[in-house]
């Protein structure tokens, strides 16, 4: 079975010269919800932004069977690297980088046009992806009227109807109320995209995700069992993780 994710050595450096990853090895299978943990800083954004070319380092990434280069020459007729970007839907922490059209129907249209589907099809797709995230009467919305816990619906369906293999989530519950947090708890439960998600909420992460991943200083320093790691009150305090 083809990996969704394989990555390889991969290192990266910012322009100052400051290592963000340091020899990052990884592989998660379809179907698996993987939570990536670490204190601030220690890599897990800039890892995620290899995942569709936004950054690239040294080494080996391959995205739902696809090699990610971002080259020209990949970024040209037939590369991968377009491919690749159809195939992961990244959401950022913050919903507001991602909400930019007048209304929420454009914002969940924008990615379905740029693949050149056809009006019907977008139409469809962007009915599904409202229809999922439970936001079905909201296409004639304002997206900036919305509240954070409306617009973080919004943005995953917004990747939802590009219908990706991969979810890529930075810190999905971050800034939600109890009730808004149980919403995408119960949102992300119900789908069947492959999940890997960046977050501080270790009960999250208890709920959702059958498997941890530690990150630190740039480096995997732990990849098991969620509920093993989360019983492990000395690997957690290590890395600046603790449950409320």
């Amino acid at each position: 079975m083809t990996a969704t994710i394989e990555i390889n050595d991969l290192k990266f450096k910012y322009p100052d010269g400051q290592a963000a990853l340091v020899g990052l090895s990884l592989t998660v299978r379809p179907g698996e919800r993987v939570a990536l943990v670490g204190p601030n800083g220690a890599g897990k954004s800039t890892l995620m932004l290899h995942l569709n070319g936004i950054l690239q380092g040294e080494g080996r990434v391959r995205v739902c069977g696809y090699a990610l280069d971002t080259s020209q020459e990949a970024a040209g007729a037939g590369g991968d690297l377009g491919k690749v970007r159809a195939a992961v839907g990244l959401v950022f922490q913050d919903p507001d980088d991602q909400l930019f059209s007048p209304t929420v129907y454009e914002d969940v249209a924008f990615g379905p046009l740029h693949m050149g589907l056809p009006t019907p099809q977008v139409k469809e797709r962007v009915s599904q992806a409202l229809a999922a995230v439970g936001m079905g009467d909201y296409a004639g919305r304002i997206s900036h009227h919305l509240s954070v816990g409306e617009k973080k619906r919004i943005a995953i369906a917004t990747v939802l109807s590009m219908e990706p293999q991969l979810l890529v989530l930075d810190e999905p519950t971050a800034g939600l109320d109890p009730r808004a947090r149980r919403g995408i708890i119960n949102l992300l439960r119900g789908l069947p995209q492959t999940i890997l998600a960046s977050t501080h909420d270790l009960l999250f992460v208890r709920e959702l995700f059958p498997r941890m991943v530690i990150m630190d200083r740039g480096q995997i320093v732990a990849d098991g069992p969620t509920a093993a790691f989360l019983e492990d009150r000395g690997l957690l305090e290590a890395h600046g993780l603790e449950l409320p």
